[in-house]
């Protein structure tokens, strides 16, 4: 009895064992089965999925050789300042400190694309005589970028109005009291810029109270040649 009950009881450890063993197989043939479905999948995505091209500024199509790429904004009613990018420089920005009320304006090299300076003429509590002063200085062949922040037209006079002008503004002449304007033009520049966007400060089409939307432009700047 003892060697018979000795007997059943490694009969019962083998078949115990055995379907041990075909468990544990069958449970790593399933995870690998699940492992290989997973990576498939993820492979599959990544061989299906193409990521956006990024261009300069972030514009949307890439600009042609011997072209500068741009992008800016206006300011958002009083809040927000304007914001001026070229060829992945940010020039003017609230974050970077240098836009303030009135009349932004970046000049940069036409030929290198360097940023030259930067400044802003508050027209509403400031002189115009000191915007007067730098447009006369700035030289041929210099890229001149404007935007408006709050109100850009209250101190503007005339001789102002005709110097901006000059650089290639059609919509100067009419900017009013609070109106959004984007420019960006030239010294020496022959023809009118087709680079500039000017919404009216108008009460019944104001998205924001007491100031019209944020106007934005991008585009790509011809190089100056010699």
């Amino acid at each position: 009895m003892r060697a018979g009950g000795i007997v059943k009881l490694v009969v019962l450890v083998s078949a115990f064992c055995l379907a041990m063993f075909f468990l544990v197989e069958l449970f790593d043939i399933n995870m690998d089965f699940n492992v290989a479905k997973i990576f498939a999948r993820s492979s599959s995505v990544k061989d299906t999925t193409t990521k956006a091209p990024k261009y300069k500024c972030g514009i949307s199509k890439a600009c042609p050789e011997g072209h500068f790429s741009f992008k800016m904004t206006s300011g958002a009613a009083s809040v927000v300042g304007p914001k001026m990018c070229l060829d992945d420089t940010i020039l003017m920005s609230g974050v970077k400190n240098n836009v303030g009320r009135g009349i932004n304006i970046a000049l940069v090299n036409g030929k290198s694309g360097q940023l030259f300076k930067t400044a802003f003429f508050d027209m509403w509590a400031g002189d115009v005589n000191e915007l007067i002063q730098f447009l006369k200085t700035i030289e041929d062949g210099t890229v001149v970028m404007m935007a408006t922040f709050d109100d850009s037209a209250t101190k503007l006079n005339e001789e102002a109005r005709k110097l901006i002008s000059a650089l290639g503004s059609s919509n100067v002449q009419t900017l009013g009291f609070r109106d959004n304007w984007i420019f960006v033009g030239g010294k020496g520049i022959k023809t009118k810029s087709p680079f500039e966007q000017h919404i009216k400060n108008n009460a019944e089409t104001n998205k924001y109270e007491g100031w019209p939307e944020v106007l934005e432009m991008e585009g790509c700047i011809p190089q100056k040649q010699e």
